[in-house]
């Protein structure tokens, strides 16, 4: 039995329904043919020219990525744009591309720091929305734990930054991957004494810790949705009725690639 492009989106679909993203995500099969036949699929947090480019040079069939292509509406394809010579190359080489985002973000994406981190999750961060978590672990100094975090996270140029009181003894832990500023007073809500997250923007964080807020582990974007990625392949190998060939790319496309 061949497997087709159609059975991958809707074995995604079912381990990550696209009707709990959030209403302003664009998730789904953004390129290529329902028919087209799959043997080997790539995973990526990011669509862009490296993950096409290995995708491409790894004869993979399907690129899925974390974030999609076009989050917000576009009027065009044209190479003469950084995306547009990605769509088109998918296109050209029959790489089909499908993103679960805050679909997937709901149903894997905190598990999978909370699992690296011996976290045992009780609820989400945000009861609303399903996104992040909270829960306890084996009490440590704030400073231990974000060793921690740098040790089990993927190494990247720009590193983890803390802030609080490092000798902050810390039990409850608030997760968030990815941009998480916006829920800095439901991680203090939530009593947690360490927030991990990424993005933190130099004015909520400073307002934060000023006042009193927990301490602060702040990775970058793509270092903290990557660990999602594991989850995503072995769900879907699992999910799968036929054997796939199958890679996780461990490209950081993070804008930084330096630390001076």
């Amino acid at each position: 039995m061949t497997l087709h492009v159609s059975d991958v989106v809707a074995a995604l679909e079912r381990l990550f329904p696209p009707e709990t993203a959030e209403a302003w995500d664009h998730v789904g099969l953004s390129v290529g043919e329902p028919q087209a036949p799959v043997r080997s699929i790539g995973f990526a947090v990011d669509p862009c020219q490296a993950s096409v480019g290995e995708a491409v040079e790894r004869g993979a069939d399907m690129l899925i990525t974390h974030h999609p292509l076009y989050l917000r509406g576009t009027h065009s394809v044209a190479t003469t744009t950084a995306k547009g010579a990605w769509t088109s190359r998918l296109i050209k080489e029959d790489v089909a591309l499908y993103s679960a985002h805050t679909n997937a973000d709901v149903a894997a994406s905190t598990r999978a720091l909370a699992d690296l981190l011996g976290v045992a999750i009780e609820r989400p961060l945000d009861e609303e929305t399903g996104i992040g978590g909270v829960g306890t672990m084996a009490p440590l100094t704030l400073r231990k734990f974000a060793s921690r975090v740098s040790a089990v996270l993927p190494t990247v140029p720009a590193g983890v930054l803390v802030g609080g009181d490092p000798d902050r003894v810390v039990e409850r832990v608030a997760i968030c991957s990815g941009s998480g500023d916006s829920l800095l007073a439901a991680a203090n809500g939530a009593g947690a004494d360490v927030y991990l997250t990424a993005d933190l923007r130099h004015h909520p964080a400073t307002d934060h810790l000023w006042n009193g807020g927990c301490g602060l582990v702040c990775a970058t974007h793509w270092a903290t949705e990557w660990p999602l990625l594991g989850i995503m392949r072995d769900s879907l190998l699992s999910e799968l009725a036929e054997h796939v060939d199958s890679y996780i790319s461990e490209i950081p496309t993070d804008a930084w690639f330096a630390r001076l």
